[in-house]
């Protein structure tokens, strides 16, 4: 009588199964193993494969975490006046000298005065400043960000700054996104 009551109240898709029921269960599971060791040992193969491999959400998958890359004709990030709802310089500087350089970075229009806006490159890519680096060790130095956690925060931040420039519904942002999920470019 009580076993029917919480079969009556158990939650949809969930059975609560009688003593007699669970004992068939065990011994099931007990022989299982000593009769289909070799299909056992496939079948744990093909499941391991398939969720490492797997992008897409669900009981037996693993969701593939996005991997941070620069993407071409951006510039986003050489927006350096970004305004209120981003860390000031001061908030984000210790060394005196890196808050003066980057402050002498923004141009009137708060673009670095290295961002070339018809190419959307930067003039001085390749000897930029320390702190125009997306990079593990820069994001711990000057956000705290541990490295195991780099993909991530950099991904966020960039999709932050992206939509804050160009918009949410921009092709920045699309072309962005299907980047870093490792799609091409559509």
């Amino acid at each position: 009588m009580i076993l029917s009551h919480f079969l009556a109240v158990s939650p949809p898709g969930f059975t609560v199964r009688s003593p007699e029921n669970q004992r068939q269960l065990k011994l099931r599971s007990n022989l299982s193993p000593q009769l289909n060791k070799k299909q056992s040992k496939k079948s744990k193969a093909s499941t391991r494969n398939k969720s490492s491999s797997s992008s897409s959400l669900g009981f037996t998958t693993v969701k593939k975490e996005p991997v941070w890359q620069c993407v071409k004709s951006c510039g986003a990030c050489c927006k350096l006046d970004k305004g209120p709802s981003f860390p000031s310089p001061d908030e984000i500087f210790d060394d005196p000298s890196d808050l003066e350089l980057f402050k002498s970075l923004i141009g009137p229009e708060g673009w670095c005065v290295h961002f070339e806006t018809s190419t959307r490159t930067c003039s001085i890519y390749e000897d930029r400043p320390y702190f125009c680096r997306v990079e593990p060790d820069i994001f711990e130095q000057l956000y705290g960000i541990e490295k195991k956690k780099f993909n991530k925060e950099a991904c966020s931040s960039c999709v932050d700054t992206i939509k804050a420039i160009y918009g949410s519904q921009s092709k920045e942002l699309d072309n962005f996104n299907h980047a870093i999920r490792g799609k091409p470019e559509g």
